[in-house]
């Protein structure tokens, strides 16, 4: 298949799990369009090696995309100048996010606050400006990444967990809205994945609960994210998909 006509818009792919995830889009020949908000230069390395990746797929092209998620007025304006500029997206991957860990009887609001607004108010933020075309067009993939902690909760993540398995919900709801129109809605629910996010963590005693006893590789979940894009993904929505090492 063909993908370079193909554009994904991929957010918070400026590092971790979006990075390789843009990466590996980008090796499957799709057009990628990389969001980002404050990591300028990580931003304008991974566009280099988007472009390198792009060498093989003549007619694929990589372009940066800059706005702050939780805003929702400036997240619509800077997608509907994409839109104008790029056509209907044909997959669209909701992977920005972040955690402030602290055990719930200490979580201050702005703790609270930050987490649901980035993780969770941008299912709305990025999604909602863009439902109508796909719909129109009847054809593309959604694809957003949860977690474990939305899945089992844990301990010092009571924000994360909320937003996480928020997504799971919304997901799933939106899933059956749109199937209709030939367009899949899947979450990947990575487990302990080697990102910025799990540097200041016990890791010695996290991994007591993964049977694999490693740490995750962002590419092992780009790879799923990627396979979700493919035609060949085109039966499979609604789905909560783990990458995790065994985590039950």
């Amino acid at each position: 298949m063909d993908n370079h006509n193909r554009n994904v818009l991929i957010t918070g792919a400026s590092r971790g799990i979006g990075r390789a995830t843009a990466l590996a889009a980008a090796k499957a020949g799709y057009s990628v369009s990389a969001h980002y908000h404050n990591s300028e230069d990580a931003a304008q390395s991974l566009l280099t090696e988007l472009r390198a990746e792009h060498k093989n797929h003549p007619g694929a092209d990589a372009r940066l995309i800059r706005f702050d998620i939780k805003n929702r007025k400036e997240t619509r304006a800077a997608l509907d100048a994409w839109l104008k500029e790029n056509g209907v997206p044909w997959g669209v991957i909701c992977n920005a996010g972040i955690c402030a860990d602290n055990t719930f009887a200490a979580l201050d609001g702005a703790e609270w606050d930050s987490v649901i607004q980035t993780n969770l108010d941008s299912f709305y933020n990025v999604l909602q400006p863009l439902i109508l075309p796909l719909a129109r067009k009847k054809q593309g993939r959604i694809i957003t990444l949860s977690s474990v902690s939305g899945i089992m909760g844990n301990r010092g993540q009571v924000n994360y967990s909320a937003s996480k398995a928020g997504i799971i919900g919304a997901t799933k709801a939106l899933a059956v809205e749109l199937a209709s129109r030939s367009i899949t809605v899947n979450c990947i629910a990575p487990g302990i994945i080697e990102t910025e996010m799990i540097k200041d963590s016990p890791l010695d005693l996290m991994l007591q609960a993964v049977p694999m006893g490693r740490v995750g590789r962002p590419e092992e979940v780009a790879a799923l994210a990627v396979f979700l894009l493919s035609e060949e993904a085109a039966y499979i929505t609604r789905q909560v998909i783990s990458v995790n090492g065994g985590i039950i």
